[in-house]
């Protein structure tokens, strides 16, 4: 069963730990008010893999987006004393100037991490040749997706936030993508988008269903599933 504007089991935030409080988001679409996220108030269980099911247009990259900062919201606020991922996939944080290598070192100070760790780490794993070295404005959406996902994946976060990001590459970077994250989520959280009930079911244990500005929370990954077919008029 969901417990709709409440976790179930709710207990005191811990590291890691999410909550809303009277979150509002809101967009002017022809000269008309869409509310995407409706004075929503939730707390999320910490070190949970969460699918963010929801039909397109739901708002999930859009709440995404506010759970990292990049984004704010109309009013109420996002509350966690964890670390928390930008979303994977979005470049939005890169400057377009700069060369991937530079991003990364940027990216290395603002965390406190060590830079030649994660240099290395990035270049390893995004494999994008000489244009590592080159301004991020040259690089295809691929190859931003990759820089992106490496820095993330380079970092201990205690939430992931990843939005469709194992898609990108071919198959044996698919695999490498995977099993990066895989390993990540053996000490992290993380909230998944994906499209993919395949991906969902191999990466997550838990579900949050966001329709009509709401998040129903299921412990049960199978019952989220089920919510969202439901509300996409699929059969389970």
């Amino acid at each position: 069963m969901a417990a709709r504007g409440m976790a179930r089991g709710e207990v005191a935030p811990q590291r890691g730990s999410l909550r809303f409080e009277n979150l509002t988001k809101s967009f002017w679409v022809q000269n008309e008010r869409k509310v995407v996220i409706d004075n929503l108030n939730l707390t999320l269980p910490p070190g949970r893999s969460l699918a963010l099911l929801g039909r397109n247009g739901a708002g999930k990259s859009t709440l995404l987006e506010i759970i990292a900062g990049t984004m704010r919201a109309d009013h109420g606020r996002v509350v966690s004393d964890g670390t928390i991922s930008w979303p994977v996939g979005f470049g939005g944080s890169f400057h377009p100037e700069l060369t991937g290598a530079q991003n990364i070192r940027f990216i290395a100070r603002i965390y406190g991490v060590d830079t030649d760790e994660l240099l290395a780490f990035v270049e390893d794993f995004a494999e994008i040749g000489k244009f590592f070295h080159m301004p991020v404005r040259t690089y295809s959406s691929g190859m931003r997706s990759r820089l992106t996902f490496g820095a993330s994946m380079g970092i201990h976060f205690d939430t992931y936030l990843v939005d469709e990001v194992t898609a990108v590459g071919d198959a044996i970077f698919k695999r490498k993508s995977r099993a990066v994250f895989a390993e990540r989520m053996k000490r992290s959280g993380a909230i998944l988008v994906s499209h993919s009930m395949a991906q969902v079911r191999q990466y997550c244990d838990s579900g949050i269903v966001l329709a009509d500005g709401q998040l129903e929370f299921f412990d049960d990954l199978e019952e989220a599933i089920a919510r969202h077919h439901k509300l996409m008029n699929v059969a389970a």
